[in-house]
């Protein structure tokens, strides 16, 4: 797992309706990625998740979750709509 720290990208808020748009075609694109190591750096360090049965915090738990997750799920797509 990369040590980078988060950064904020633009466009941050307010939004508009265009840059709202914008925002989630990134988080898709990200996600979409299926990139462990650049996802979790939009999270905070001690976030929290729920995924299904499961319940990791912090990044590092996040990513290996990712990771196991996207090993099985190999046709894995998220759409992101406003």
């Amino acid at each position: 797992m990369s040590n980078q720290s988060s950064e904020l990208k633009p466009p941050l808020p307010p939004f508009t309706e265009e840059t709202a748009i914008q925002k989630i075609r990134m988080a898709e694109d990200a996600w979409n990625s299926r990139d462990p190591d650049k996802i979790v750096l939009v999270y905070t360090e001690n976030t929290r998740w729920r995924n299904r049965n499961e319940f990791p915090v912090g990044r590092e738990h996040v990513h290996a979750l990712l990771t196991c997750k996207w090993q099985k799920e190999l046709d894995y797509r998220l759409i992101k709509k406003l």
